[in-house]
């Protein structure tokens, strides 16, 4: 959040998105460079209740979803180090669905959840307590079958839906 003067703020929102656009680009192009996207999302809610939302399976299908034409029809929890979770993660009209899977690496109540998925990325979730509620950060290794714009877009809209 920043201070500008309205006739500014509208120019700054647009050239804050290009940039994040041709970060994308380079880091699509680069062969080098770990692909790792770190996204951030303000809550209202005190942290004990985001964890709560994070790690019970009943409240992960009412959030757990990028758009409103997908939904998450089962959840599954086994939380310990080394144990798993699935989310069956669905497409409304039936056309596909997949299973969202990891298995916990690190766990701190109202802290940290850190996983790595099926597919050998990792994630890390911090929730960091701040006097208006609580910021949600969330660091994942990026995908090849998605471009880095559309994964950014998608992870981002399911925090939000965490942290509402």
């Amino acid at each position: 959040e920043q201070d500008l003067p309205e006739e500014q703020a509208e120019e700054f929102k647009i050239n804050w998105e290009k940039s994040f656009d041709r970060m994308a680009s380079l880091l699509e192009t680069s062969e080098k460079v770990g692909k790792v996207m770190t996204i951030r999302e303000k809550s209202d809610n005190r942290p004990e209740v985001i964890w709560e939302r994070l790690v019970t399976p009943e409240k992960v299908m009412t959030w757990n979803y990028a758009s409103d034409d997908w939904h998450c029809t089962d959840a599954k929890n086994n939380l310990e180090i080394g144990g798993e979770f699935h989310y069956e993660m669905a497409a409304k009209d039936g056309s596909m669905s997949f299973d969202f899977w990891g298995t916990y690496t690190e766990i701190e109540a109202a802290k940290r959840l850190y996983f790595v998925l099926g597919d050998g990325r990792k994630v890390r979730i911090n929730i960091i307590e701040k006097p208006y509620g609580c910021l949600i950060e969330e660091r994942f290794e990026t995908e090849q079958q998605n471009n880095f714009h559309l994964q950014r877009q998608g992870w981002q809209n399911i925090l939000k839906n965490l942290a509402r």
